[in-house]
């Protein structure tokens, strides 16, 4: 049985797509895959560019400067692409909930997928746990799924370079 299959990651592929956008549609397609989707998609020759309007759409709500901002948007793209929840059983996967049609291309089950994967991830742990990289010039997303929720940073790397200018800052 699955509780939720949507939530944690829906938003961390929303945010793989955003950070290292694919090349094309075949990696589009994999990177769900590695991301524990199961279902196939029909191929369309425009899934490649519709996904990215997707994935820009979901930026609009990372960078969202209020709570009720990013409510408004997240609510803009459900509406947009959610459909009642339905359960379902399918690749082996046992009964869990769709919250889409069945039969949408790639880029509708993935604007539907990540909206509600993005709206149970805000509510469930906190508006504030979505942003960019707090260390400069990074843009990178940042999907807090720490314990804590106090995640600032996209790897360590960007960690480590925040902590020593926060050092060198300090010295001089």
């Amino acid at each position: 049985m699955q509780l939720n299959p949507y939530g944690e990651y829906a938003v961390l592929l929303a945010a793989s797509l955003a950070n290292n956008w694919p090349g094309d549609r075949d990696q589009i397609e994999q990177r769900t895959r590695d991301a524990g989707m199961t279902m196939p998609f029909p191929r369309h020759p425009e899934d490649h560019e519709q996904t990215r309007r997707v994935i820009d759409d979901w930026l609009r709500i990372v960078d969202a400067t209020s709570d009720e901002h990013r409510a408004e948007l997240l609510n803009e793209q459900m509406a947009r692409a959610a459909a009642y929840p339905r359960m379902v059983d399918h690749d082996g996967e046992g009964w869990h909930l769709h919250y889409r049609d069945n039969g949408q291309s790639l880029p509708q089950v993935l604007r539907s997928v990540i909206a509600v994967g993005t709206a149970l991830h805000l509510t469930t742990r906190g508006m504030h746990r979505l942003r960019r990289c707090e260390a400069e010039p990074c843009r990178q997303v940042v999907v807090d799924v720490t314990r804590n929720g106090r995640q600032r940073y996209c790897s360590v790397r960007c960690a480590n370079r925040a902590a020593v200018r926060r050092h060198r800052n300090r010295q001089s």
